[in-house]
C-alpha cells in the first residue's frame, strides 16, 4: 500500500506542476498540444521498442490481453444497448459513448500508473496493441460508415488501415518483430529508445497537467449529462467489476497481478476518443466530459482497489 501511495504522490505532483504550467502560461499557448505529440509520436513509440525488444513476449500475449479485450468488449456492448433502448441515441453517437465507457487512457495515466504504482509497465503493452489493433479500427470503420456523407466518406480499407499508420502501433511492431528474431540491436540504438522512452511517463503527466485548465464540464444545456453520467458509472464501477472477476474467475489470478488488471480497468477514458469525436464531429462533448469526469473519479477508485486488494 505504501508504494501505491508513494506513486500516486508522484503523479499528484507532476500533474499539478503541469496545471501550474497551463495557468501561468510559462509554456506558452500551444504547450499541451506539443508536449501530447512529443509523447504519442516519439517518446511512446521509443518505450514500446526498448521494453518489446528486451523482454519476454509471453508478457504480451498474456492473460493481460484477454482480460483487456473481454473486459473492454463487454463494457462497450452494455453501453451501446442501454444506451439504444433508454436514450435512443444515434449510432455514431453510440460509438462514441461505448469507447468512452471501455476505451482507457493508456499513455498518459496509464504509463505513468504503470510505471509509478505497478512498478512494470509491461501490463501497458498488451493493452495499448489491443486498443490500437483492434478496437480503434473497429470503432472508425462503424464511424466511417454512419458519421459521414457520401462527399466526405472515405473506404473502409483507408479507414481501417489508419491505426496501422499510428507510431505507438510501429513502435509496438518493431519491438516485437526484435524480440521474435533474437537479434539485438546496437546498444547505442537501444539506449537511445530507452533515453526517449523514460521521457513518455513525465511528459504525459505534464501533458494532462496542462490540458486541466480552462475547462467547464456538465455545462447545462450544452453536456449531454445522462450519457455522461452512464459512461462514468460503466467505466469506473462495472468495468473494474468485469475486469475482477474475468482475472480471478476465468483466468485464476491473485496477488499483485489480480490487482493490476483492475487497476488497468479502472483507468479513465482515453482522449484519443475526443480525437475520433471531434473527427467525424459526433459526440464531441460527450468524449470531452467523459474523459474529464472519469479522470477525476480514477484516482480514489484506483485507492480503494488497492486498500481492498493489496
Amino acid at each position: 500500500m505504501s508504494g501505491v501511495v508513494s506513486g500516486f504522490t508522484v503523479i499528484f505532483l507532476v500533474v499539478g506542476l503541469g496545471y501550474i504550467l497551463g495557468r501561468t502560461g510559462t509554456l506558452g499557448e500551444h504547450a499541451s498540444t506539443t508536449l501530447a505529440r512529443l509523447v504519442f509520436f516519439i517518446c511512446t513509440p521509443a518505450l514500446l521498442v526498448y521494453s518489446l525488444a528486451t523482454s519476454d513476449l509471453s508478457a504480451v500475449f498474456s492473460s493481460t490481453l484477454a482480460i483487456a479485450s473481454i473486459t473492454a468488449v463487454s463494457v462497450g456492448l452494455v453501453y451501446l444497448v442501454t444506451a439504444r433502448l433508454w436514450l435512443r441515441r444515434e449510432l455514431p453517437e453510440l460509438v462514441i459513448g461505448a469507447l468512452s465507457s471501455s476505451y482507457v487512457n493508456s499513455v498518459n495515466l496509464g504509463l505513468p500508473i504503470a510505471i509509478f504504482v505497478l512498478d512494470d509497465e509491461s501490463f501497458i503493452a498488451p493493452l495499448l496493441l489491443f486498443q490500437i489493433v483492434f478496437y480503434s479500427p473497429v470503432a472508425l470503420a462503424a464511424l466511417d460508415l454512419t458519421a459521414l456523407d457520401a462527399s466526405t466518406r472515405t473506404s473502409v480499407w483507408k479507414t481501417i488501415s489508419v491505426p496501422l499508420r499510428n507510431p505507438i502501433l510501429i513502435g509496438g511492431a518493431i519491438g516485437l518483430i526484435v524480440s521474435l528474431t533474437g537479434w539485438t540491436p546496437p546498444e547505442a540504438v537501444l539506449e537511445s529508445a530507452n533515453m526517449l522512452g523514460q521521457a513518455s511517463a513525465p511528459l504525459a503527466l505534464l501533458a494532462f497537467g496542462l490540458t486541466l485548465t480552462g475547462t467547464t464540464v456538465f455545462k447545462k444545456g450544452e453536456s449531454p449529462r445522462r450519457d455522461v453520467v452512464l459512461v462514468s458509472i460503466l467505466k469506473m464501477i462495472a468495468m473494474p467489476v468485469i475486469a475482477y472477476a474475468t482475472a480471478r474467475w476465468m483466468f485464476g489470478l491473485t496477488g499483485h497481478r489480480l490487482f493490476a488488471q483492475v487497476v488497468i480497468a479502472a483507468l479513465p477514458t482515453a482522449q484519443n476518443v475526443l480525437v475520433y469525436a471531434t473527427r467525424y464531429r459526433r459526440g464531441e462533448i460527450l468524449a470531452r466530459d467523459s474523459a474529464l469526469v472519469t479522470t477525476v473519479l480514477a484516482i480514489p477508485v484506483i485507492a480503494v482497489t488497492a486498500w481492498l486488494l493489496t
